[in-house]
């Protein structure tokens, strides 16, 4: 890699010192203001942090924190590779993982739905990374129709490879545009943003099902039930989905020779499984064959505290991320039916400020179990389970929440800043 002018290396080097000082404080983990310090000194770091590295960027509404981990997993195979493995996905978090692993000559960046076509055109990456675009932070991110339309504008034109999930409308519509695109089939639990066609405004034939069991085919062809569920087309216009290269198919992955790869990795749900078939097919954009990239998958346990399991007196607490509805969707997929559950519903301002989202999600699925609600908006959340008549417990704190259930196994279910308030109590599990 060609080294960086003078002003970029003292940039680099100050951010990293500001990182530094900010964990040895315990102010956060410093991927933000190592980042903005740097930006501050030398507007353009990131792009010359981003100058001859092999990159990805991968965007969605949920997920891509752990595919960009899944990535990063495999592509270690090849080397180095640098990423923001906590989550700081905008440009000042980019440039805190690109300068703290400055020699490495791969990236696998996360990032921001909104941020996204800036950071395409500072760092120039190769290979983009498209899979899911659901309604989310409404008071903060724009509409997601509006989202797709700036992924279709700064894909335009642009040499890049993107892996796009061709089961979501938008994101498919977003990444049209792009000269090569591989098109995978992950799934799309959550159909409630896109009935209809973004090309046209028509109304779009869904002939899916909300859930396809594990191993289920038609005559016997592995996947061909998987597709007959995830297809749709406009009623009015031209725009379908695209035939995949690449589909989850149960426990499985199919690749693009049609060959079978159980995926048996050990984060869970389905959510996960389609994150992993989205990482091999990007692994592979990279060169790197699925014999090679699998065991590095199945090696991932957690991701930024999500799925780790911590404890206190006698209590094993699991932890599970869900920001919107979508996000509740998948998480209630992993829910162990036998264990209590206790919801933890913040709203500040990286939550979003209105929990108008929470009248989105169907919260029947855990009548029949103990529910515990606790956090800063516990008595939204406490009215949305009464409308929907789920029988639950108030409590006044997390701890107190825990501290309610026998010794044993608990499910959390946290919004954003309720999950990163619960990793602190636990010293940020990873």
């Amino acid at each position: 890699m060609s080294q960086l002018p003078l002003r970029a290396q003292l940039a680099s080097a100050l951010g990293r010192t500001a990182a530094t000082l900010s964990r040895a404080t315990g102010r956060g983990d410093g991927s933000v203001i190592g980042g903005r310090v740097g930006l501050a000194l030398e507007p353009d770091l990131l792009r010359q942090l981003a100058q001859d590295r092999k990159l990805a960027l991968v965007s969605a509404t949920n997920g891509k924190t752990t595919t960009t981990r899944l990535i990063t997993s495999a592509l270690q195979d090849l080397g180095d590779v640098a990423t923001n493995a906590f989550g700081a996905n905008m440009p000042a978090g980019h440039v805190s993982a690109l300068s703290s692993a400055k020699d490495a000559p791969y990236g696998v960046l996360e990032v921001d739905e909104k941020y996204l076509p800036e950071v395409v055109d500072t760092t120039g990456a190769g290979v983009i990374v498209l899979m899911n675009l659901s309604r989310d932070q409404m008071d903060r991110a724009a509409e997601i129709w509006l989202l797709a339309q700036k992924w279709r504008r700064a894909l335009a034109g642009r040499n890049v490879h993107v892996i796009a999930n061709a089961d979501d409308p938008l994101v498919t519509w977003g990444a049209s545009t792009a000269a090569r695109v591989t098109w995978v089939s992950a799934g799309q639990p959550w159909k409630e943003d896109s009935w209809c066609c973004p090309e046209c405004g028509g109304p779009l034939d869904r002939k899916g099902l909300d859930y396809v069991p594990p191993g289920g085919h038609v005559s016997g062809v592995p996947g061909q039930s998987t597709q007959a569920e995830n297809d749709w087309a406009c009623r009015e216009c031209s725009f379908r989905r695209p035939a995949p290269s690449w589909i989850l198919d149960g426990e499985a992955a199919i690749d693009p020779q049609g060959r079978r790869w159980t995926l048996d990795i050990q984060l869970p749900g389905r959510a996960n499984r389609a994150n992993a078939v989205i990482a091999l097919a990007t692994a592979e954009a990279f060169g790197l064959p699925v014999e090679r990239a699998l065991p590095r998958l199945r090696e991932v346990r957690s991701v930024a505290g999500r799925y780790t399991t911590v404890e206190r007196d006698g209590r094993q607490a699991r932890l599970l991320l869900a920001k919107n509805p979508a996000g509740w969707l998948e998480a209630f997929d992993v829910l162990d039916p036998a264990l209590p559950v206790i919801l933890s519903v913040n709203a500040q301002g990286p939550d979003g400020r209105d929990t108008s989202w929470l009248w989105d999600v169907d919260y029947r699925v855990l009548r029949g179990r103990p529910v515990y609600v606790t956090g800063e908006r516990r008595l939204d959340l406490a009215l949305r389970l009464d409308v929907a008549d789920v029988p639950f417990q108030l409590m006044g704190s997390f701890g107190q929440a825990l501290a309610a259930q026998p010794p044993g196994k608990v499910d959390v279910i946290a919004n954003y800043t309720a999950f990163q308030q619960i990793r602190s109590e636990f010293g940020r599990a990873v």
